[in-house]
C-alpha cells in the first residue's frame, strides 16, 4: 500500500471526486482526517475508510475561515501525533453559471474565491509548519482546466483557478528546501451532478437538449470522452506519492486533452 502509516488531511471528502480520492487514500493504507463544513455527510465516507481499517476523523471546518481552518489542523497534529504526511485541497465551488462577467454580482465573485483560493491558502498556511517541522509532506491542490485556458461565462471560476496555480508554485518555491512538493491536479468536466448541472444551464440558455450539450462537450476533447472521479484520483495517488518525488510546482490536466 503506497501510503501506509502516512497521515492524510482531506477537504472536502463528502462527495464525488472528494470521496473517490478519500477512498482511493484510505485503500493505499493513509488515515485521514477529512474535513468539511457538513460532519453527517463526512461520516459515512470516514466509516468506509474505518471498515478498511484505518483510523478516519470527520471535523468539521469552514475552509474560509481561518479559526476553524487552525482548529481543524490541531485535531490532526492531536489525532495522529503531530504528523500531516499528504494534504489534498478539494472544497470548493462552481460559482456563477453561463454568466457574462458583466452580470456576475459581486459578491458572487468574492464567495467562490474565498472557497476556491482563499481556503487553499489557509489550509496550507496551517498545515505546513506541521510538515516543515518533520521536513517531508505532500500537497496536491485540485484546481481545473478553466484555470489553464479562460473560459466565457465563468469568468469568476476561472480567475479562482488561476490563482491557485500561482498560489501552488510560489509556495512549492519556498517549502522545496523542506522536500515537500506541492502540485496541482486540474480535472477538466467531470461526471457527476455538477457536471449534470452545468449541461443543464446551458441547455436551457441555448434552447437544447442536456443531450447535445453534452455531446458537444465531448466532441471538444481529444479523447472524446469526460472524466471520472477515479480519473482524478489516479492523479491525485501519483502526486501524494514517492514517484512524484522530484514534481513540485507543476499543473497536471485530467480532461481527456483539452488544455494542450
Amino acid at each position: 500500500m503506497e501510503f501506509a502509516g502516512k497521515i492524510a488531511v482531506v477537504t472536502g471528502p463528502a462527495k464525488g471526486m472528494g470521496a473517490a480520492i478519500t477512498a482511493m487514500l484510505a485503500r493505499e493504507g493513509a488515515d485521514l482526517v477529512l474535513a468539511g463544513r457538513d460532519v453527517d455527510a463526512i461520516e459515512p465516507v470516514a466509516a468506509a475508510a474505518r471498515a478498511l481499517g484505518r483510523r478516519a476523523e470527520a471535523v468539521r471546518c469552514d475552509v474560509t475561515q481561518a479559526p476553524e481552518v487552525a482548529a481543524m489542523v490541531e485535531t490532526a497534529r492531536a489525532r495522529f501525533d503531530d504528523r500531516i504526511d499528504i494534504l489534498v485541497n478539494i472544497a470548493g465551488g462552481t460559482g456563477p453559471l453561463e454568466t457574462p462577467s458583466w452580470e456576475i454580482a459581486p459578491d458572487a465573485f468574492a464567495d467562490i474565491i474565498d472557497v476556491n483560493l482563499l481556503g487553499c491558502f489557509l489550509t496550507i498556511r496551517y498545515v505546513l509548519p506541521v510538515m516543515m517541522r518533520r521536513r517531508t509532506g505532500k500537497i496536491v491542490n485540485i484546481g481545473g482546466t478553466f484555470g489553464l485556458r479562460g473560459q466565457a461565462l465563468r469568468s469568476a471560476y476561472s480567475a479562482s483557478k488561476w490563482g491557485l496555480r500561482g498560489l501552488t508554485k510560489s509556495v512549492a518555491l519556498e517549502v522545496g528546501p523542506y522536500n515537500i512538493n506541492v502540485n496541482t491536479v486540474a480535472p477538466g468536466m467531470i461526471d457527476g451532478p455538477r457536471f449534470e448541472r452545468v449541461c443543464r444551464e446551458r441547455a436551457q440558455r441555448l434552447g437544447k437538449s442536456e443531450a447535445d450539450v453534452r455531446r458537444e462537450w465531448e466532441s471538444q476533447y481529444a479523447l472524446r470522452r469526460i472524466s471520472t472521479d477515479e480519473d482524478v484520483a489516479n492523479a491525485v495517488w501519483f502526486f501524494a506519492s514517492d514517484r512524484a518525488r522530484n514534481i513540485t510546482g507543476q499543473d497536471l490536466a485530467v480532461d481527456a486533452g483539452w488544455a494542450m
